[in-house]
């Protein structure tokens, strides 16, 4: 990490959840650290169940509340709900215009998403919202000709320190999040409707997170590509 302050941290994710599998125990120490927290909801998940009793505004607003809780748990300071239609999003300027607006507004030092460029088994929201974000950090959100109108709003140009990327194939930052791996866990539980009353939940966790630490000497962590935006 650089050396200078990283005092403001924004995540940008697709769906409810997406945040607590794959950075929560990160999001938990940066909280405990004093870090400013905003995450950016770019969908809320209206289409992520089985279940056929549900409309899609119901379960987004069931999502939408169970996300709130997991902030709370975690200690974020503020959720953004996009209210984009889940499983369409597309990288395109309309939606880049939506992260760099955000980017202005809460001015982070570092952004963490998704990495779009890992190969294979990758959700198509989670692809665009990567991708989407990556070109909103750099050039879009620093240069004042993107979006002029933005400045009419008071929401000058930012460049951000740097971006991590989670679900990396070749991370080179490792967090150790043995401290906050129950807070991760508990903010997980939040998500009633994707986790329900899963009894294996943490043993997964602690598996999953043990194995990306094991290569660091590191009991759990979670992994992250990072690209220094700032020098």
């Amino acid at each position: 990490m650089s050396s200078e302050p990283m005092n403001r941290v924004m995540v940008v994710v697709a769906h409810p959840d997406d945040m607590e599998f794959s950075c929560g125990g990160t999001v938990a120490k940066f909280a405990r650290e004093g870090r400013h927290i905003v995450l950016v909801q770019c969908t809320s998940g209206d289409k992520g169940t089985n279940r056929r009793d549900l409309t899609p505004e119901q379960l987004a607003r069931l999502r939408e509340e169970e996300e709130r809780e997991a902030c709370r748990r975690l200690g974020v300071a503020e959720v953004v709900f996009l209210g984009l239609p889940d499983g369409e999003l597309v990288p395109d300027l309309a939606f880049r215009e939506k992260i760099v607006r955000q980017i202005r507004q809460h001015r982070p030092d570092i952004v963490i998403t998704h990495d779009p460029f890992r190969p294979y088994a990758l959700h198509p929201d989670h692809r665009a919202v990567g991708i989407t974000t990556v070109d909103a950090v750099y050039p879009t959100a620093r240069d004042p000709l993107y979006f002029p109108e933005h400045l009419k709003e008071g929401l000058e140009p930012h460049k951000v320190a740097e971006l991590w990327l989670f679900g990396a194939e070749y991370p080179d930052l490792y967090i150790d999040i043995s401290e906050t791996l129950d807070a991760k866990v508990h903010a997980l539980r939040a998500h009633v409707s994707q986790v329900g009353e899963a009894k294996d939940l943490e043993e997964r966790i602690r598996e999953r997170t043990a194995e990306v630490g094991a290569s660091q000497g590191i009991p759990y962590a979670e992994a992250f590509k990072v690209i220094k935006m700032r020098r």
